[in-house]
């Protein structure tokens, strides 16, 4: 079992199609937590604080960019680190909301993998090594 096996990920994303494909490229090495709308994710960040959340921009009910500003401005979560996927070409937009990263889809496997140990590796001091 790696060091990473206990690390929890919250993936906030309405589509099937790419929620699993950050699945398969994230398991086993970590946990996912995967929710479909904006208020579930904040509700689960705030209750679990997860190592790292990813969100799609297009979430219903309180879009990727609104996730991202709720997230940091509450000192609660201020720390977690959040990589925002889209098809949209809104890196700047999504950096301004507070994100710490951006990728564009249709995602690479192996950029997501990448992207999500730096940020990981970036905030190791606030991991949670458990599942909510």
């Amino acid at each position: 079992m790696s060091a990473k096996a206990a690390v929890s990920i919250l993936v906030a994303d309405p589509d099937p199609f790419s929620v699993e494909l950050v699945r398969k490229a994230l398991q086993p090495e970590y946990t996912l937590d995967v929710v479909r709308d904006g208020p579930t994710a904040l509700e689960k960040a705030r209750n679990c604080s997860p190592a790292l959340v990813i969100a799609e921009i297009l979430l219903p009910r309180l879009d990727g960019f609104q996730l991202c500003r709720c997230l940091k401005e509450d000192t609660a979560t201020a720390s977690i680190p959040i990589l925002v996927l889209s098809f949209l070409r809104a890196e700047e937009r999504a950096r301004q909301a507070g994100a710490d990263a951006f990728l564009l889809k249709p995602l690479q496997p192996e950029l997501v993998r990448q992207t999500v140990a730096e940020l990981i590796a970036a905030g190791e001091g606030n991991i949670r090594h458990e599942i909510c």
